[in-house]
């Protein structure tokens, strides 16, 4: 593991990072809230720390198996893995362990779509989900971890411990809970959502089972945004056997960018004296790739050096100038730093060359319902003209909106009002400290309130690939034990 997250679980906290000492029951208990990768893999390092006496730890997770959650629950065979299986792995310190698990049980047997002419492994997403839950069956099954199938409707502090209800009437306590749950779901500018939800093919959120089954074989679509989720819509068509034309339109119109043909070496130091300004450190990453391209060296291993020396660059940066990251240069962070399976690139190319996949640098300034038409006013980015299209299908894929977290679950929201959840001021998730401790509008830190996973990435930065989110569960579960740990010592007799 690399920079803030290479203490492990047994590491000694410095004195100045100290948890506060917490008052416990005498079996503490834990919740997680959320059971997907990050949930999943708080319990699963949690449940294999050496804490002393073994806490309850309990996973509030609807889903059937723990350890899929949104991204790795799909049966949709278009969905794919977009880092080479090699490289993922719910352990920091074992990156081929999915790869080695594939090949124990032959496991893409029946896709043989899976594995590149360079035998890169890119198999359905979710197999990946399988993998994890096949880690934490036997600590579910001797009662290590516990999976309560409902979702948490409630959270309060009281009487020192947190009171946590859900949809199934029942009520639980626990002395420190970590919430790790899914991202937002995109939000369709206001006025567009608004002006097209009686359309019964405007699909706002892909995410819901079934939401493209409403466009048709023929159908003229028109995707709102061009990332990941974009890229995964089309895939997803182009599998069900859609020939129709397809309208991807963003506000950079920036397509998503695959793998190197072959593994590129890291290339770059960009943490020895660290750019603290968005503009200095974009200088800095064009200026290593134009070196690395000397070399004869990709961009992707420039962007990939950025990627493992991100947190500390993040620290680096000022709120002001993180701010302005997001606002100017996550979209052309994401769709570099985000890439798609070479199955999905083929088909993209495809629809392309065939002329069946426009991508245009704009947006949507007008739509409105006309019949079971669409009629769309797109106004791209470098013309004065706006164009009038007709469309039978719009779809959102814009991205989770992460500045709105808090409105897309009633007890986030009362949190924040009883005072212990608040915004990132970047708008990329929820307060948190470097420990993950959940900051309230005070600016106060609970320290057993915690937050595992995308959510925090406004503290930690490149929270959004996998290998940074199997790293912050592993961080998140170290700090939990301890305090654990400091709470055995403080209720020891002395």
């Amino acid at each position: 593991m690399s920079g803030f997250y290479a203490r492990g679980i047994e590491a000694t906290v410095p004195e100045i990072m100290q948890p506060k000492p917490l008052s416990m029951s005498d079996q503490p208990v834990v919740a997680i809230i959320g059971g997907g990768v990050s949930g999943a893999g708080v319990a699963y390092h949690l449940a294999r720390a050496n804490v002393g006496e073994r806490p309850v730890i309990m996973v509030f997770e609807p889903r059937a198996e723990l350890g899929r959650g949104l991204a790795y629950d799909t049966d949709d065979p278009a969905h794919r893995i977009n880092v080479p299986a090699a490289k993922m792995s719910l352990q920091p310190d074992d990156l081929g362990e999915f790869q080695a698990w594939i090949d124990a049980r032959d496991a893409v047997a029946d896709d043989p779509g899976a594995r590149q002419p360079d035998g890169m492994l890119f198999p359905r997403r979710r197999l990946f989900g399988e993998y994890v839950a096949s880690l934490l069956k036997p600590l579910l099954e001797e009662g290590v971890v516990l999976h309560n199938r409902a979702r948490v409707t409630g959270l309060e502090r009281r009487g020192g411990r947190w009171s946590i209800q859900d949809d199934k009437g029942g009520v639980a306590e626990a002395d420190i809970v970590a919430i790790a749950t899914s991202h937002p779901p995109p939000a369709a500018p206001g006025r567009l959502a608004a002006s097209l939800a009686a359309h019964p093919r405007f699909v706002a959120d892909t995410t819901k089972p079934g939401a493209l089954g409403v466009i048709g074989r023929h159908d003229r679509v028109l995707v709102i945004g061009n990332g990941l989720t974009a890229a995964d819509v089309i895939a997803s068509l182009a599998e069900r056997g859609h020939r129709g034309p397809v309208t991807a339109i963003s506000r950079r119109g920036l397509r998503s960018r695959g793998h190197a043909p072959m593994p590129q070496p890291l290339f770059g130091e960009f943490v020895s004296d660290a750019a603290h300004s968005a503009v200095s450190l974009l200088r800095r990453i064009r200026a290593a790739i134009r070196a690395a391209e000397a070399q004869g060296i990709s961009w992707h291993g420039v962007i990939d050096q950025v990627r493992a020396q991100g947190h500390d660059l993040w620290q680096a940066l000022p709120i002001a100038e993180r701010r302005r990251i997001v606002r100017h240069l996550r979209p052309y962070w994401d769709v570099h730093r985000f890439r798609i399976a070479p199955q999905v690139e083929a088909v993209l190319d495809a629809a392309i060359a065939a002329g069946r996949l426009e991508i245009v640098a704009g947006s949507v300034a007008d739509a409105r319902i006309e019949g079971e038409l669409v009629l769309c006013t797109l106004q791209p980015r470098y013309q004065r003209q706006p164009l009038e299209r007709s469309y039978d299908a719009i779809v959102v894929t814009t991205g989770p909106a992460h500045g709105g977290i808090l409105e897309t679950q009633p007890w986030l929201a009362a949190l924040a009002a009883n005072g212990h959840l608040s915004l990132d001021p970047t708008g990329l998730g929820l307060a948190c400290t470097e420990q993950s401790e959940a900051i309230g509008p005070s600016g106060k830190a609970g320290p057993s309130l915690l937050i595992s996973g995308p959510l925090a990435r406004g503290t930690f930065g490149e929270l959004m690939g996998l290998p940074q989110v199997t790293e912050h569960a592993f961080f998140v579960a170290g700090e939990i034990a301890a305090k654990l740990r400091q709470a055995a010592t403080n209720t020891r007799p002395a």
